[in-house]
């Protein structure tokens, strides 16, 4: 990976370098670990995950081989999806639809259902 001027610069400087590589590697796991949070929960789990690999990909060499791994694999299964039939594209959909329904339902259960959410919304309470 091609370093910019200013990270060429950094990384001639020991300490600098190791502090901002400490850094990114504390900012891109706590990305990380909050897309891991989201997964099960309500919220753009992978999504969150994916962002943090790109953080860590910038400085380690193994988030940046795990992100291609992800990026591959996503690529396989959308170009799948994008070959089936119409009506298995629709059951796929409706599959996730009721997994994320089911996750946040049992997530606001053991959470609790916000005071805003109106009553007649159905949620298990």
């Amino acid at each position: 990976m091609a370093q910019a001027g200013w990270r060429r610069r950094l990384a001639a400087k020991r300490s600098l370098n190791h502090g901002y590589r400490v850094g990114v590697g504390i900012v891109g796991a706590v990305v990380v670990v909050a897309g891991l949070i989201m997964v099960p929960l309500v919220g753009p789990g992978w999504l969150t995950v994916i962002a943090g690999l790109f953080v860590l990909a910038t400085e380690f060499t193994w988030a940046e081989r795990l992100l291609e791994f992800t990026k591959r694999h996503v690529k396989r299964w959308t170009d799948w999806v994008g070959a089936q039939p119409v009506w298995l594209r629709l059951l796929i959909a409706l599959v996730t639809a009721a997994f994320v329904y089911g996750a946040m339902v049992v997530a606001l259960h053991f959470m609790g259902v916000p005071d805003w959410v109106p009553g007649w919304v159905p949620l298990w309470r």
